[in-house]
């Protein structure tokens, strides 16, 4: 149908503009004639729901159709196309410092090989950490907002480079009238009094990894010992949480092929007291044990059906509660580039390795095909970045019909390369998962606003 996408979901009939992002909650009439209206003139429309609608309902609801098409907010043509080349000058946004490759916790599913990226276990010098800082800033441009997220690995395993990097940038923004806005992810384990204090009064954003259940998170989040990490991180994370406040932070969970009933595990985070909460999806190759396969999926979209009616409920209650994956913009998202192009990967948001090489973002880490440079010699793999440049919506044939492109930009690149070898190709479960949480999203707002337009 014609830059439309229509569903059903918690008690409403939903149509998704496509190209403008408008959103329309309509009734049974409006939700029989849309399929009709682009092949059918009002007479011929008449004559097929005339045995279930009056005359004149009809010829409203056409006249409601006809005034939404000429606003553009209905059946509208994508402008976005000529909106999306980036600048030629490398603007560089965001760093992914991998401050530490080595884990004190070996999690089966790990993409990072329990943090040392198939390579040799290594911390982060200081001398590295401020030439990466260094290099933002001289290739930030006029950006006055930057990001940097410390990584691992673990990152508390190099704490003390952490907080010097965070002094040196703050020193930067002085200099150079930059913002930095640093986040850290850490699994708990080392966390204290002393560095929760630090976190808390220098991080824009902390995330913290927790599976959710007890038994689910200690069957893939164990310790070098082989124990479970529950109930040494839990209490942590509780008092992280209640020294943020209202600061930015979420706990960030992933979900495997052993427990496909998730939503227990989001609901376990809440009465936790964990707030702010996201859980994935594992991408791992097939082989594994836990590995999502497609044989998952009508149970995985049958899950976020569930989730999405609990969450409805709970945030009638508490509206203090926010799942990740139901968060959705729908009056000001991102920019035309964003929609298109998505996280910048390769292009503005960079990692760099304990040793100082530049790669497009953490999960190619290890992958020497994709090292672009290093911050000594600077990215010297432009064709790599070029292609990376390349990867918007327009370019991905999967892509460019798809309903959902403007909302999941293309997908991940790591995840398209993984499984297909190709970063302009997606990751077809992975697209079947987002489209689901998606109209979830939306349909969640729909109940929430209880508004129809």
């Amino acid at each position: 149908m014609k830059n439309i996408h229509k569903f059903k979901q918690n008690n409403k009939n939903i149509i998704l503009d496509i190209n403008s992002g408008s959103v329309h909650l309509v009734d049974e009439l409006i939700w029989d004639m849309i399929d009709l209206y682009n092949e059918n003139d009002l007479k011929e429309i008449n004559n097929i729901l005339s045995y279930k609608y009056d005359k004149e309902l009809i010829k409203e609801g056409y006249a409601e159709i006809e005034e939404l098409e000429k606003n553009d907010v209905l059946f509208s043509d994508d402008i976005y196309m000529e909106s999306i080349k980036y600048d030629q000058e490398k603007v560089v946004k965001a760093l992914c410092l991998h401050i530490a490759h080595d884990c004190n916790l070996k999690c089966e599913y790990c993409f990072a090989s329990q943090g040392d990226f198939d390579g040799d276990k290594s911390l982060m010098s200081l001398e590295v950490g401020k030439k990466a800082l260094d290099c933002l800033v001289k290739n930030s441009a006029n950006r006055r907002n930057l990001e940097v997220d410390f990584f691992g690995g673990e990152p508390l395993m190099n704490f003390d480079v952490v907080k010097e990097l965070v002094y040196y940038g703050r020193s930067l923004e002085k200099k150079y009238d930059k913002n930095f806005r640093f986040t850290i992810t850490t699994n708990g384990v080392l966390l204290d009094k002393e560095k929760m204090n630090f976190i808390n009064e220098h991080m824009s954003n902390v995330v913290l990894s927790l599976d959710g259940r007890k038994d689910v998170n200690d069957n893939m989040r164990k310790t070098v010992n082989g124990e479970g990490s529950f109930d040494i991180i839990v209490p942590k994370f509780l008092d992280m949480v209640r020294l943020r406040g209202n600061k930015d932070h979420y706990v960030r969970g992933t979900f495997t092929s052993k427990n496909l009933d998730f939503s227990k595990d989001i609901m376990e985070l809440y009465n936790l007291g964990f707030k702010s909460v996201s859980v994935e999806p594992v991408v791992i190759e097939p082989s594994q044990e836990y590995a999502i396969l497609e044989k998952h999926l009508g149970k995985i979209l049958d899950e976020y059906d569930k989730l999405s009616k609990d969450y409805i409920d709970i945030k009638r209650k508490d509206n203090d509660f926010n799942f990740f994956h139901f968060t959705i913009d729908l009056n000001q998202g991102p920019c035309a580039i964003k929609r298109a192009s998505g996280c910048g990967a390769g292009v503005e948001y960079l990692a760099i390795t304990p040793e100082g090489y530049i790669y497009p973002c953490h999960q190619f880490v290890g992958n020497e095909k994709f090292k672009l440079g290093s911050l000594d010699t600077g990215i010297r793999n432009n064709e790599i970045v070029d292609k990376f440049k390349e990867a918007n919506v327009y370019n991905k044939e999967d892509c460019k019909d798809c309903w959902a492109r403007f909302y999941c930009s293309g997908g991940c690149h790591a995840n398209a390369y993984n499984f297909n070898k190709d970063i302009k190709k997606p990751y077809k479960i992975g697209c079947e998962m987002e489209k689901k949480r998606i109209e979830s999203s939306i349909s969640i707002l729909a109940n929430l606003n209880e508004e129809e337009v």
